[in-house]
């Protein structure tokens, strides 16, 4: 048998290396398998939540905690209100009154955007097991508001810096590579 032969059963032998192949010819053996695709990017999909990724939770439940307890101060301040401002005979001239009526309503606000951050912070907590990358997105940019509520309540209570630091902890461990693997993770 030669080369050329076309009955050969054993097909052309390999080409060497550093020769160019040669057109028409049919490689050696059976054609090569397709590249093989790795399951989930780099071939790593995390099973369990990575330390880090609790790590983040914990901070967002810690952060929702102090907002949850940020509203309750300010709805026991506004409870006292009226009280204060007769205490202080504010009730009796009209133009404090007014004064104090917009005092009154930059607490209720501040009330409700805190209670809204408490309720946001719980829904995030409670999508970490579960949820998607929009997930990890919104605890970051959760965390960053946090940061700015934290300067607000700083003076008010002493809180804020508490909530400022575990916030950029909260930012920082969403952000790092093992998070985002935990929740770009294949769900089936």
């Amino acid at each position: 048998m030669s080369f050329g032969d076309p009955n050969n059963p054993y097909g052309q032998p390999p080409q060497q290396p550093g020769q160019p192949a040669q057109p028409g010819q049919p490689g050696y053996g059976y054609p090569a398998a397709p590249p093989v695709q790795q399951p989930y990017g780099g071939g790593y999909a995390p099973t369990q939540m990575p330390g880090i990724t609790r790590a983040a939770r914990i901070m967002l439940a810690i952060v929702a905690a102090a907002h949850l307890l940020i509203a309750v101060l300010y709805g026991y301040q506004l409870s006292k209100w009226d009280e204060t401002m007769a205490e202080a005979g504010i009730s009796s001239d009209s133009d404090l009154q007014q004064f104090a009526d917009v005092g009154k309503g930059v607490v209720v606000f501040l009330t409700g955007l805190a209670a809204v951050f408490a309720v946001l912070g719980l829904v995030l907590l409670l999508q970490y097991g579960k949820g998607g990358n929009g997930v990890r997105v919104c605890s970051i940019v959760y965390g960053s508001f946090a940061i700015v509520t934290g300067i607000f309540t700083l003076a008010a209570f002493g809180l804020g810096l508490i909530i400022m630091v575990v916030a950029i902890l909260l930012i920082v461990f969403a952000s790092k590579r093992a998070s985002a693997e935990w929740f770009r993770r294949p769900r089936y």
